[in-house]
């Protein structure tokens, strides 16, 4: 039944998603799971067995799947991130790269016996690391904001960075070795015909998406198609310039003026995401360890320089004049394992070279898996007592961002930063952000969810968003960013009141569900009134003599609780789906009105 191809793909698609949703669970970098479910199918048990089940459809397969993850890494890859996050990203993705790959390339020809273009090959394609180990891996770490900043953008621009040295090295190791001239000639026509159609393509498709010549339902799938159809066309006038074209096509893309691509990247990512785990899944079981053992010590003289030499090298000659301290470039060259990239464009390389007839080309796969493999596993489980002896890991994500600097939320952040809560207000109103910033209130200006605040608005310290703006059309697209961005409960909004409305203003009630701090009556509105009629944020300590009824009595309706803070100094804040049941020695935290003026006393005399 297992054999059954129809049962094997499902099963490969249920296995996939739950590795994903196991590794979300965890916080590890969903490659691990992937991996251990394809050794398990593929070598151990021989169960899964991807070439007699695609047949000659493989290589197809793996090649249109890596053109489709290049393109979506290739779509985040703009110039002015570079620039934002410092020469240092940059040094990496360039200076950086060439090093890792002139100190592997020798040691895979000398250790592992291979020829020099293998060798060239193997160097180029392990340049890459990945945001889709990275970024799960810094989830858990916790390092310096500088240092994860610069490990993220690493991440995600040196993918089609690394995939590109690699196709262009690839194009070189390929072309006719008997004659320079003719070498020269095939590499150059690569890149000419990579660079022409991908650029050309690239620009045809923004002018078409600026102007909305393609209809909106029509153009996720349209740049899929022409994408696509620019790679096998590249292919067709150069041999294996398909790769380059993609890489070009979505670089151009993202960088050009008045093009939104936000829709079509998250159609791509999702895409991704299914290919990825798929393709990763069925890769994993086609490795050979017999070929790993045959090269014996040879392979962990290569791990040896990949993690110890070529990355600390690469790291230090970045770091030149760019402030980066020791500490900072010591935890840089621990932290840089290979991603999901490094192991697909190994299998295509792999399978193409050969069809040509190369033996030792057999040993890609596995290699590249086995380096997987160790910088994962190994820098997953040091990488937190490295950053804590290093004195570079953050604390606990404690902090809280809130959306809407109004005269309530800056009172609410001051009571916050009181009890040494980290906080930061944020709102696109420069009126409120420069009186925040007149209080010595941490703020950013803008859209939280913004490009520009994806790149330079810092969510280390952050654990908890609390919505408290009027923008009724913002606050649910940033409610469930960051629900998304922190898990679920970490977003915290104030209710708008729609749902005692006609059914037409109604929100859903998913969203309503989030809609609950404070109390069922504090709205925006209502608070910011509060505070303007004279209302005062106050703090109370209850005590065994005056407990939380003694405190509803005294206050009434008069007091809008909004949080508490227990023995342990940890900040709970009122919602109406989880009540709070303060305990002695705790302290409420509310908005307090002023007590109304006592009732005037009859004059006896003129009774």
């Amino acid at each position: 039944m297992l054999q059954d191809p129809v049962v094997l793909l499902v099963s490969v698609g249920l296995i996939s998603l739950a590795c994903q949703y196991l590794a979300y669970k965890l916080k590890l970098p969903a490659i691990l799971p992937l991996l251990i479910s394809g050794i398990v199918l593929g070598p151990m048990l021989g169960v899964l067995h991807p070439d007699e089940l695609f047949g000659d459809l493989l290589f197809p397969i793996v090649s249109l799947s890596v053109a489709i993850i290049l393109f979506e890494g290739a779509l985040t890859l703009r110039m002015q991130d570079i620039a934002g996050h410092g020469a240092m990203v940059r040094n990496l993705c360039t200076v950086g790269v060439v090093i890792t790959w002139l100190v592997v390339a020798p040691v895979a020809h000398y250790a592992l016996g291979v020829s020099w273009q293998v060798a060239c090959l193997f160097g180029a394609i392990v340049t890459v690391t990945g945001p889709t180990v990275v970024i799960p891996m810094l989830r858990t770490i916790r390092p310096s904001t500088r240092v994860a900043n610069i490990l993220r953008w690493e991440g995600i621009v040196i993918d089609p960075i690394g995939a590109l040295l690699a196709v262009l090295v690839y194009e070189f190791v390929v072309a006719d070795q008997n004659a320079l001239s003719h070498t020269l000639q095939a590499f150059g026509l690569t890149i000419a015909v990579g660079c022409v159609i991908g650029a050309g393509l690239g620009y045809l498709i923004g002018v078409a998406l600026r102007n909305q010549w393609i209809p909106h339902y029509l153009q996720n799938t349209a740049v899929l198609t022409l994408m696509l159809g620019g790679f096998a066309g590249s292919n067709m006038i150069a041999h294996e310039s398909g790769l380059l074209t993609v890489t070009i096509m979505g670089i151009g893309l993202a960088n050009m003026k008045n093009v939104d691509v936000d829709g079509i990247l998250e159609f791509k990512e999702t895409l991704s995401v299914l290919l990825i785990s798929a393709l990763f899944i069925l890769l994993a079981a086609r490795i050979n360890f017999s070929e790993i053992l045959s090269v014996g010590w040879g392979s962990i003289v290569v791990l040896f320089a990949i993690i110890f030499v070529a990355r600390p090298l690469s790291v230090f000659a970045s770091a030149l004049r760019t402030g980066i301290s020791f500490n900072e470039r010591l935890l840089l060259s621990w932290i840089a394992p290979r991603g999901i990239v490094a192991a697909a464009v190994s299998a295509l390389f792999a399978l193409r070279l050969e069809e040509k007839g190369d033996a030792q080309a057999a040993i890609l796969v596995p290699m590249v898996f086995l380096v997987i493999i160790a910088t994962v596993v190994l820098q997953s489980l040091t990488s937190v007592s490295v950053a804590k002896f290093l004195k570079l890991r953050a604390p606990s994500p404690h902090g809280i961002l809130i959306f809407g600097a109004s005269k309530f939320s800056r009172a609410l952040a001051k009571e916050l930063i009181e009890r040494d809560i980290s906080v930061r207000l944020c709102d696109t109103n420069w009126e409120s952000i420069s009186e925040a910033r007149m209080e010595n209130i941490p703020t950013y200006y803008g859209n939280p969810i913004s490009e520009h605040a994806e790149r330079m608005l810092d969510l280390s310290a952050i654990g908890q968003v609390l919505v408290l703006s009027p923008y009724r059309q913002l606050n649910p697209l940033v409610t469930y960013h960051f629900e998304y961005t922190l898990g679920k409960g970490k977003v915290l909004a104030l209710t708008s009141g729609e749902q005692e409305g006609r059914a037409s203003h109604k929100v859903s009630e998913d969203y309503a569900r989030k809609l609950s701090l404070f109390n069922g009556t504090a709205t925006y509105g209502r608070l910011v009134g509060l505070v303007n009629r004279g209302a005062k944020i106050k703090a109370t300590k209850l005590s065994e003599a005056f407990t939380e009824e003694n405190y509803r009595e005294t206050y009434g309706s008069r007091a809008t609780p909004l949080f508490a803070v227990d023995t342990q100094g940890r900040v709970q804040f009122y919602t109406l789906d989880k009540p709070i049941k303060p305990k002695p020695d705790w302290t409420i935290v509310s908005l307090i009105e002023d007590a109304p003026p006592a009732p005037a006393q009859p004059n006896i005399l003129n009774s």
